[in-house]
């Protein structure tokens, strides 16, 4: 085979991933080209995957899945890429992602940063980089994060759209990330957010003060058979609560922390305000 790269599975997570592609497509007697036609990816792109120059995404992984037969088995492709991430992302969070694509309605809460669900890709690249330069994740692993953020907003945009309210605390507005362009273009996302039919936007104010029911990032799923499930995480770790008994009075805080805040109305005069460089 032409320019045929030598695999090593044993030599990284992700290269046992890239090797095990190889290995399901070439016992079918399929090249990259082969296999693409099956995709909605190019053979370029499954060269690269399977040669370590690009991380495997969910999306891909789930379509190897749907091709090779492997879905909801112990070994398909998702469940690996998602151990593949654990790395990048905190504990609880991937198994999270995998609700949330399916949720009737999301409510979150985010504190400091815009949240991952309304953030440009321009506005993500520079958390990302900004953690590599920290040392707190590698060059491989913020692609993943960059990548995870597109995934999520992907899988939202979906027939059956879900409902989704976001509260803000003003810190996320007012904390630039990025140059000036940057943070002009993320916020106008949010403008362009709180116009869609399925969105609720509000930002906490500052003066809102102890009447805050919350201080770290908080996200509720309610699901289509209406049970509920919340996930909220610190610096160092996440915690993903399944049982809705325990996730109902973080709901009602929630609702109080709605009524607190900003209208919507008057949270988008703020964001504008803000874009025109008013304080």
């Amino acid at each position: 085979m032409v320019n045929r790269k030598d695999l090593n599975p044993e030599s990284s997570p992700r290269a046992a991933f890239g090797a095990r592609i190889r290995r399901f497509r070439e016992d079918r007697g399929w090249s990259q080209e082969d296999l693409a036609g099956h995709l909605s990816y190019s053979s370029q792109h499954i060269s690269a995957v399977e040669t370590c120059r690009k991380p495997p995404t969910l999306r891909f992984a789930r379509e190897l899945d749907r091709d090779f037969g492997t879905a909801d088995s112990v070994d398909s492709f998702e469940r690996e890429c998602r151990d593949l991430r654990q790395g990048s992302l905190l504990e609880g969070f991937p198994e999270y992602v995998g609700y949330e694509g399916r949720a009737a309605e999301i409510r979150l809460y985010e504190v400091g940063v815009i949240p991952g669900l309304l953030q440009t890709p321009e506005y993500a690249d520079v958390l990302a980089d900004s953690a590599v330069k920290r040392g707190a994740i590698t060059a491989d692993q913020a692609r993943e994060r960059v990548a995870s953020v597109a995934e999520r907003q992907a899988s939202l945009v979906r027939k059956n759209r879900p409902l989704v309210i976001v509260v803000l605390d003003e810190s996320c507005i007012r904390r630039p990330i990025g140059e000036p362009a940057v943070m002009d273009a993320q916020l106008r996302r949010l403008v362009e957010f709180a116009e869609l039919p399925n969105t609720v936007l509000h930002v906490a104010p500052f003066d809102m003060g102890a009447r805050r029911p919350f201080n770290l990032p908080l996200y509720i799923l309610t699901m289509l058979d209406r049970s509920l499930m919340s996930y909220a995480e610190s610096a160092q770790r996440g915690d993903l609560e399944r049982e809705s008994t325990f996730v109902l009075p973080i709901l009602t805080a929630y609702h109080q922390l709605q009524a607190e805040a900003l209208s919507q109305a008057a949270s988008v005069a703020m964001i504008e305000q803000l874009r025109k460089g008013t304080p």
